[in-house]
């Protein structure tokens, strides 16, 4: 009787994925699927990535599809540069739709919302409600995409928002998540979203 493939998982994103400022095993994804015995993530991540960035990167990464699961958490460097706003619709579809492909079905696929760092040490004198009021409408294009191509969606943006009146949920840089803040994000998604039907 041949041994049943490990699960797999594929994570795109920017720092909010390779989990910047702490250790790697305290990365969101290397919390979930220690916690569902997946094998260790494949990471596509870099800190500072805009949405343009991670797309250039794929021609240049190798992969071995199918993944159990692939997840996207992108365009919070797209807000923080300044970026036009138009631009991030097309780009997270085309990306979206990569992500769709590196496994059997769109319902595989997990997108999560962009976090809050207007909440943050680092983010305090940067007009944080003018920061909050943009992810917002990053938030509201993702999640609509995600929606109409039939993916899975977690909102974590509330959870973040927890930094303001608990300064454990953010890493010693003063901006990112800590470990701690990524557990709660696992738990919510553990909690919302049907993983285990597809292991």
């Amino acid at each position: 009787m041949s041994r049943q493939k490990a699960s797999t998982w594929l994570a795109l994103g920017d720092s909010y994925t390779i989990g910047e400022a702490i250790p790697l095993h305290q990365r969101w994804p290397h919390q979930l699927t220690r916690q569902l015995n997946f094998s260790i993530p494949q990471y596509l991540a870099t800190t500072g990535w805009t949405t343009r960035d991670l797309l250039n990167a794929i021609p240049n990464t190798t992969f071995t599809p199918p993944y159990t699961w692939v997840s996207l958490l992108i365009g919070v460097n797209n807000q923080y540069q300044g970026l036009d706003f138009s631009i991030y619709r097309p780009e997270f579809t085309e990306l979206l739709k990569f992500a769709i492909s590196q496994t059997t079905d769109a319902q595989h696929v997990l997108v999560l919302s962009i976090p809050d760092y207007s909440v943050t040490p680092e983010a305090q004198d940067k007009r944080p409600a003018k920061i909050l009021q943009e992810i917002e409408q990053y938030n509201q294009v993702n999640r609509q995409i995600s929606t109409e191509m039939g993916t899975r969606y977690c909102d974590i943006t509330s959870i973040s928002q927890q930094a303001a009146e608990n300064e454990s949920l953010i890493a010693e840089d003063g901006l990112h998540p800590s470990g701690k803040m990524y557990q709660v994000w696992v738990e919510k998604i553990l909690k919302e979203v049907s993983l285990i039907d597809f292991i």
